[in-house]
């Protein structure tokens, strides 16, 4: 059985749970099907935005960025955690510290710069719906966009060496309790603060654009933007203002909820674990499953909704040219 105090790099995630077989080969087809899944949405989005000039906007560029991030989770992380969940756990694989670093260093770079993607778009749907079109035009210049890219990329690569082994938890094959790193505790409770504060901005800024758009939706149309094509909101044909509004702000809404769920389980078994003891193994790996979960799901959250997402994607998938439902 696993030691429920562990919590660092020896192993996969999977080795979390009981180390069962039976545990073992499911948790490796969900993160096969998470990784097949996850990687497919992630470049048809790259791609679509790439290939599409109407597509090629300042929201989109911050989504093409979170989706590339994504990737690195999905095409290169995910596989590993499959195949190696798989393997017996006292596999040489498993304890190369070289070869877990890599993992870990991948892991951390893609969800670092998925993060702090949410919360670029989040910020960037902020300024558009309650600004004035001046302040958005002189914030969003291509320069300043580029630099916000790569700023996130460059925090990401600054982490990475910072971090040795949070993002990836530990398992079984961990030294006893006393052993443990402190200073890697503090390490996590510091990271834990930090998607709370960026949870708090996120929320802050989609709850700002929920207010607005509910608020009156004339001062959202003046903008001159594409509004339903710029956010997760319905599209034509156009309910009545008033049910336009509200499944806008459900849309939003709901947005909130899923990342809500995949960040905050894990935040908070962080901080469990810190202040009081660690939390289970089968809850510390659930949490993890609901954080790699978002790396498949965000090309979804941020384009199911936007119709000209939708016509380019029918325009390339096959049968496309049939009527759109």
């Amino acid at each position: 059985m696993p030691n429920a105090s562990s919590w660092s790099a020896s192993s996969p995630l999977l080795l979390l749970w009981e180390d069962s077989s039976g545990t073992r080969i499911f948790l490796s087809l969900l993160y096969a099907v998470l990784a097949i899944s996850g990687t497919l949405s992630n470049v048809m989005v790259i791609y679509l935005v790439f290939s599409f000039k109407k597509l090629q906007t300042t929201s989109n560029a911050f989504i093409v960025n979170g989706c590339a991030a994504d990737l690195s989770v999905c095409a290169l992380w995910m596989p590993q955690e499959a195949v190696l969940g798989l393997l017996p756990p006292n596999s040489s694989s498993l304890r190369s510290a070289e070869y877990r670093l890599l993992r870990g260093g991948l892991l951390s770079l893609g969800l670092t710069v998925s993060l702090a993607s949410h919360l670029l778009v989040a910020f960037n749907r902020y300024v558009l719906i309650t600004k004035l079109p001046s302040v958005y035009q002189a914030l969003y210049q291509r320069r300043h966009t580029g630099c916000m890219i790569g700023l996130s990329w460059a925090l990401a690569l600054l982490l990475v060496p910072l971090l040795p082994g949070l993002w990836t938890p530990g398992s079984a094959q961990q030294p006893p309790p006393r052993q443990t790193d402190g200073s890697s505790r503090y390490t996590a409770l510091l990271l834990a603060l930090a998607v709370l504060g960026q949870t708090a901005l996120l929320l802050h800024c989609y709850l700002g654009i929920v207010r607005r758009v509910r608020g009156s939706a004339k001062r959202v149309s003046v903008l001159n933007f594409h509004l339903l094509h710029q956010l997760p909101f319905p599209a034509a044909p156009p309910p009545p203002r008033r049910a336009q509004r509200r499944l806008s702000s459900v849309s939003v809404l709901l947005l909130c909820c899923v990342f809500l769920l995949g960040t905050q389980p894990l935040v908070w078994v962080s901080l469990l674990g810190f202040f009081l003891r660690p939390a289970p193994p089968a809850l510390q790996a659930a949490s993890w499953l609901l954080l790699c979960s978002l790396s498949a799901l965000n090309p979804l959250l941020y384009t199911w909704r936007s119709e000209e997402f939708r016509r380019a994607a029918r325009s390339v998938l096959p049968r496309g040219e049939g009527p759109a439902a």
